[in-house]
Formats: C-alpha cells, structure tokens, sequence
C-alpha cells in the first residue's frame, strides 16, 4: 500500500485544513487529501475553523472597542 492511499490523520486533517485557508497547500498534501481523506472530515474540519476564526474576530473587535472607551 502506497503512502498516498492511506487515510490521512486527524492532525494531517487539521494541518491541510489550515494550509487551505491561508492559501498554501503543497501538491503532494492536496492529492493525498483527495485520494485518501473523507470529504466529511473535511467539511467538519472547515466549518469548526471557520467558526472559531469568526469568534476569535468577534472577541479582538469587542476588546479594542471596549478599551478605546
């Protein structure tokens, strides 16, 4: 069995979802992502960073407004 038709591992999931949004993603990383990874996972991954990027956002304005007065 091939490296790449192996299923990618939670921190692989994590770590390829991250690339992805700041828009770095090595070819080798992308294609073991569509050859091996559950489009679920992926989806889950997406939304749960999406979210937790839109909070952090949420947070840092809220605490720069509070403290400008």
């Amino acid at each position: 069995m091939d490296q790449n038709d192996k299923k990618p591992s939670f921190g692989q999931v994590v770590l390829s979802t991250l690339a992805a949004a700041i828009g770095v993603q090595s070819n080798k990383n992308r294609e073991r992502d569509f050859k091996g990874g559950s489009f679920k996972a992926y989806i889950a991954a997406g939304i749960i960073f999406t979210t937790l990027f839109v909070l952090t956002l949420v947070l840092v304005v809220k605490t720069v407004l509070s403290n400008m007065g």
